[in-house]
């Protein structure tokens, strides 16, 4: 089975399960305060653009995209299981965003990630986010990296 990306709504079994697993990654990494992933419910209320990768018809990663308008978009909930690492699949995430931003009239694209993930960080700047102070409400921290691609 090739490998598909599909919306879903944030609260299906599969994506309640990516995210927790995801929740479970990160909680220790950070104080409490520093947390910035959104919650299912948030996901929902903000109306989040979110999307289930599957490889070989398994559940391996996701994403989402919150849309201010058509000024940015902001990367949302990012993730990919462990076993599913290095296939690629994050980058054939963030293609699929960037598509449906660039779709929607957005070029421009932007996210919060953490200082304890140099995995995530190295994906993003390959496919050219460039490091950028705080956006939005966020504020600057020492657990924080933002970073801002616009688009072709």
């Amino acid at each position: 089975m090739p490998t598909i990306i599909l919306p879903e709504s944030p609260d299906t079994a599969d994506a309640r399960t990516l995210i927790a697993e995801l929740d479970a990654y990160l909680i220790p990494l950070y104080p409490i305060e520093d947390h910035y992933g959104y919650s299912i419910e948030k996901l929902l209320e903000e109306e989040v653009a979110f999307f289930v990768i599957r490889h070989d018809g398994m559940a391996a990663g996701c994403g989402g995209i919150k849309l201010f308008g058509t000024e940015y978009g902001e990367i949302k909930r990012m993730y990919v299981r462990p076993p599913f690492r290095g296939l690629g699949l994050g980058r054939h995430m963030l293609e699929h965003l960037t598509a449906y931003a660039l779709h929607h009239g957005v070029d421009v694209l932007r996210l919060e990630t953490g200082i304890y993930q140099p995995e995530a960080s190295r994906l993003y700047e390959r496919y050219g986010f460039q490091r950028t102070p705080p956006f939005g409400d966020y504020a600057e921290g020492p657990f924080h990296m933002f970073y801002e691609k616009h688009l072709p």
